[in-house]
């Protein structure tokens, strides 16, 4: 059963991971040294992958969500990988992860590239935190069947993020809910035309859509400068796959202890999709809403997303860690 809603304002030592081909190396980025194990999916897809921490720490694996990239999560990365194994990766056709050729945009795809991503970067039997902002939640949800997630998933957290009826209930147009509206959202969240530049108007659509309205301008145009990176086929291929997602049942297949966040502002996930999903999971750890937040909780609200993170991966990894140091 879920808590009740919490409102808040705003190399291993025990052996090598597996699937892991080609060179690690080192890269400067903000939260240390950087290893990027060269990790391939089931079809083939190319996925960049950055590790960020000591090895023998708590594991923490994030997913961002569509249009965005592993600059996502720069704050957690900051925030965490001083004393948790931070992983992140690149959805295939986002930041330096390649597009896929045809028919390789879907859920199963999803799982399979997550999957690649925890035998490459996990040992056998190791247990970690996963972590998915909108289409990185969807992940979660599109693999808790896998063979894969369910012998690493310790627990998960989903942030601003739904398992259907997305463009359904989406409010990025201010108008009444019915046909009409679903229509227009799928109009325009498919829309082909490119998104340009980052500019003042193209900064200000994004604010309104999928950001809380005290964003900071610092936080708008980090946000703006992610998504516009976005290659416009990548964009509009998995905006289809979006537009059709139906994982209500991989909700009830999340048997591990699962948390929920999200902005009470949110526009593109709206925060009845929280709601629902905190109901519904099996072993659901309830929901924090975000008073003011929008779609971006990571980059909105970073510390909320970090100490959640952090209490799930001291509750349900250092933990195991400890007893088997033992």
């Amino acid at each position: 059963m879920a808590r009740h809603h919490r409102r808040v304002p705003c190399g291993h030592p025990r052996g090598e991971p597996r699937g892991v081909r080609g060179r690690t190396g080192p890269r400067a980025r903000e939260g240390g040294r950087v290893r990027t194990p060269a990790v391939f999916s089931a079809d083939g897809s190319r996925i960049h992958v950055e590790v960020y921490g000591p090895e023998d720490a708590p594991a923490v694996v994030l997913a961002h969500g569509w249009t965005c990239s592993t600059e996502f999560w720069a704050a957690q990365i900051r925030d965490l990988a001083d004393s948790h194994r931070v992983i992140v990766y690149d959805q295939r056709g986002h930041g330096s992860s390649p597009a896929a050729g045809p028919g390789g945009y879907s859920t199963d795809a999803l799982a399979d590239d997550l999957e690649a991503v925890l035998g490459a970067t996990l040992v056998a039997g190791e247990r970690a935190v996963l972590g998915g902002h909108s289409m990185g939640g969807m992940t979660m949800m599109a693999a808790s069947r896998r063979p894969a997630f369910r012998e690493h998933a310790a627990a998960v957290l989903l942030c601003s993020t739904g398992s259907s009826r997305l463009v359904e209930e989406s409010r990025v147009l201010p108008m009444r809910a019915g046909r009409l509206r679903t229509r227009l959202t799928g109009a325009v969240l498919g829309a082909r035309a490119p998104l340009g530049p980052v500019t003042p108007v193209s900064k200000r659509i994004l604010r309104y859509g999928t950001m809380g309205p005290a964003s900071s301008q610092a936080k708008i145009a980090e946000c703006a400068r992610i998504v516009h990176a976005c290659p416009r086929a990548v964009r509009v291929a998995w905006s289809q796959v979006l537009a059709e997602l139906e994982l209500d049942a991989g909700v009830r297949e999340l048997t591990v202890p699962t948390a929920v966040i999200a902005g009470t502002e949110d526009r593109l996930t709206p925060i009845v999709h929280a709601r629902r999903l905190a109901g519904a999971l099996p072993q659901s750890l309830g929901l924090v809403e975000l008073v003011g937040m929008g779609h971006m909780t990571p980059v909105e609200a970073p510390e909320a997303v970090s100490a959640r993170l952090r209490e799930l991966a001291d509750t349900y990894v250092r933990v195991q860690l400890e007893e088997e140091a033992v």
